[in-house]
């Protein structure tokens, strides 16, 4: 073998070593999604860099949704003031006037999305279970996916860390 195959080998090795150590550190980007809230208002997740968001999927059938509900609103208002951001996300088959009707009921302080066409739900990987809800960090990263009623106590502590940094 020659110096020069030698030392491109070596460098080679190292690329490899590099990308493979990048991959498994590197945190998926959440999907370049936007949704339209009960309001009308556009909401990009590009325009909420900045800030930890919490995107929910969740049905006004869901019992795991409504236990998780009084969590969510108290969580929003205690962190929304320090760069949280809640997106609550009805799935495609929930009836329009059930949502009204919950939202209106709950009083949800967050902004509440309807997705008619299933277009969030494909851009965050098929969602079929709820709830389901993903957390964004301030650059975009996922930093979590949890199928099931969320932890509060967790969020919570992820927040504080998040938030301060």
């Amino acid at each position: 073998m020659t110096k020069t195959k030698f030392i491109v080998g070596v460098l080679l090795a190292f690329f490899v070593v590099g990308a493979l150590i990048y991959t498994l550190i590197s945190k998926p980007q959440a999907p370049a999604s936007s949704f339209t809230t009960l309001e009308g208002e556009k909401i990009a997740l590009d325009d909420l860099r900045g800030k930890v968001v919490l995107v929910n999927f969740w049905a006004t059938s869901c019992p795991g949704c409504i236990k998780e509900m009084p969590g969510m609103v108290e969580t929003y208002k205690a962190y929304k003031d320090k760069g949280f951001e809640i997106i609550a996300v009805t799935m495609p088959y929930d009836p329009p006037n059930y949502v009204l009707k919950f939202v209106e009921d709950w009083q949800l302080p967050f902004p509440v999305a309807m997705d008619l066409k299933g277009e969030a739900v494909a851009a965050f990987g098929n969602v079929s279970l709820t709830p389901t809800s993903f957390i964004i960090g301030k650059d975009g990263a996922l930093l979590e996916k949890k199928i099931g009623e969320l932890d509060f106590v967790k969020l919570k502590a992820l927040l504080d860390k998040e938030l301060r940094a």
